[in-house]
């Protein structure tokens, strides 16, 4: 995956979240289909930071891999 085929998935994904968010009130499938695309965007905001580092370190960017959700939701902020 390029960093220009992971910002089309975050760019996707912030639509879907946008279009929920527009709505007068989330229902409670709606607010869990929220919760689903906020975890889908952290981990692919974690994987283009990843393929970032790589290439800023002279290493190959396709080495970067979709991380787990149990990964990306437990990191320390």
């Amino acid at each position: 995956m390029t960093d220009k085929e992971v910002l089309d998935k975050i760019k996707d994904l912030l639509e879907k979240e946008h279009s929920l968010y527009s709505k007068d009130g989330l229902s409670a499938k709606e607010r869990k289909e929220v919760e689903k695309i906020q975890v889908e965007l952290d981990r692919y905001w974690d994987l283009l930071r990843q393929r970032r580092a790589l290439q800023e370190y002279g290493d190959d960017p396709d080495k970067a891999k979709l991380r787990g959700t149990d990964t990306v939701e437990n990191y320390e902020q």
